[in-house]
């Protein structure tokens, strides 16, 4: 059993997903975002570590994926998303969980099944995969499709670890 805590960074608002992973089985346990106050940049890098922190702390999760950055139009937007995603990272390395990172299309190709999908689509996805009764926030959608993604990723790994092994006298090798 695990619990993947996902993270969509920002340097305005961190969105967050966790989920628990049972075998094949996905099960929401609870999203939503950090929101930041207009402050300088480092302070708002203390409330993301410290907000994440306080999430490892509250649902123990046992690995943290998180999206990796994006260059776009805007260079100083990129390098405040990256210092937020610095800090988060931190404060699960500081927490001893393994983190994966997962680029925009990959989680978007995991749960919509195209790297071009809208964030409405992501939103009405993830809310289908985990039966939520709601369509959860943009920012907490995709963390939780972040989560999904790492998810599917690890459970295809491991098939493909366990078909890769031969059979040998008995035993599988």
């Amino acid at each position: 059993m695990s619990i993947i805590l996902g993270i969509d960074p920002g340097s305005r608002i961190t969105g967050y997903g966790v989920i628990q992973l049972q075998g094949r089985y996905q099960h929401y346990l609870g999203s939503g975002c950090i929101r930041l106050p207009e402050a300088e940049l480092p302070q708002r890098l203390k409330i993301i570590y410290d907000g994440v922190s306080e999430l490892i702390a509250q649902f123990q999760p046992t690995e943290l994926a998180i999206e990796r950055v994006f260059m776009g139009r805007n260079a100083d937007s990129a390098l405040k998303l990256g210092q937020a995603r610095g800090v988060a990272i931190v404060a699960a390395m500081n927490h001893g969980l393994p983190v994966s990172e997962y680029s925009p299309t990959q989680i978007k190709q995991a749960t919509v099944g195209t790297g071009a999908a809208k964030k409405e689509q992501v939103q009405h996805m993830v809310a289908a995969m985990l039966k939520l009764p709601g369509t959860p926030q943009a920012d907490a959608a995709d963390a939780l499709a972040i989560a999904i993604t790492h998810a599917n990723t690890q459970r295809g790994l491991v098939a493909l670890a366990g078909a890769s092994r031969r059979r040998v006298g008995g035993r599988y090798r």
